[in-house]
């Protein structure tokens, strides 16, 4: 009872902390719509990415004090928040991205995803990612476009065009390149050849190169270890004291990634897919390296979580 106890005066100081940024984010983010000025819109956008990196902050110190996790981040100290990342990680628990976020806060840009249109109305965090300018994806079925043929690329040049607000301010995209969160069930489903990783869905992060590309310093590797078993979000709630690993690798942008049609060459996607299929080979191999590192106890608490 006083776990669930600390669970829930936890989330309700999240809430709390949410709707505190909520009412600035959105009072901005109405002055930046009504302004035709692009300079003044730039400024206003550098202030809602301001809004978002204090939200994340209060976040973490919300955690903190219930002593939630126990953070081992490397490779995070040659970054720049004035650079623009394309960020790849791995994925098993929504705890995911309150981690990712607070370990990369104020490091770089504030972490953008790219999000269905649909969750355009999830409550308050709906109109949150929207002031945020999140890029917002509408994606059409195979049945509809069958129908309605026309519509075919509408939803790739839909999400190019909310990526070009981003060539004026540093940004950071994040993709979970494997689509879903990893479960050992997901796993047999989807015939996985990796012992720790579903394998790796392409058209996000081609996606992504193609819409930003050019503007991408670097891309930033990232793979997520709970050597001591994954930690949920309501085992942060409740400040459950769990050793999280992010390890970070600094990729170039390849040239050859930019110079092609994802959705209609052939030759490029296969050689897209060569080169994903690389990165996730030796971020498979990572995982299973870092587990060893952590030692016995930890790695067979992480089996069993897994499993």
């Amino acid at each position: 009872m006083a776990r669930n106890a600390r669970g829930i005066a936890t989330f309700a100081a999240l809430t709390a902390n949410t709707i505190l940024w909520f009412v600035p984010l959105m009072l901005l983010a109405m002055v930046k719509l009504a302004l035709p000025v692009p300079r003044a819109r730039v400024t206003i956008t550098r202030w809602l990415m301001a809004l978002g990196e204090n939200w994340v902050s209060g976040n973490a110190l919300i955690l903190g004090l219930q002593d939630s996790g126990r953070l081992d981040a490397r490779g995070i100290n040659d970054l720049n928040r004035r650079g623009w990342y394309l960020v790849i990680a791995n994925h098993q628990t929504w705890s995911d991205i309150l981690i990712l976020q607070t370990a990369f806060n104020r490091r770089i840009p504030f972490l953008k995803f790219f999000i269905k249109q649909e969750l355009i109305w999830f409550p308050l965090l709906g109109l949150a990612w929207w002031a945020l300018d999140m890029p917002f994806m509408k994606r059409y079925s195979k049945s509809y476009l069958a129908k309605h043929p026309e519509k075919k690329g509408d939803d790739l040049k839909a999400t190019r065009e909310a990526c070009r607000k981003f060539s004026a301010t540093p940004t950071s995209v994040i993709n979970f390149v494997e689509g879903t969160r990893f479960s050992a069930e997901k796993k047999e489903r989807r015939g996985s050849t990796y012992a720790n990783l579903l394998p790796p869905r392409a058209g996000g992060i081609a996606l992504a190169l193609s819409s930003m590309g050019s503007m991408f310093d670097a891309m930033l590797d990232v793979t997520v270890v709970y050597p001591e078993g994954v930690i949920t979000f309501w085992d942060l709630c409740c400040g459950d004291r769990r050793r999280v690993i992010i390890d970070v690798v600094h990729r170039p942008v390849e040239e050859r990634l930019l110079q092609g049609d994802y959705a209609n060459d052939r030759e490029y996607r296969a050689t897209f897919h060569r080169w994903l299929t690389d990165i996730w080979s030796e971020k498979d191999a990572r995982i299973e390296a870092l587990r060893a590192e952590a030692g016995p106890r930890e790695a067979r608490a992480a089996d069993a979580d897994f499993a």
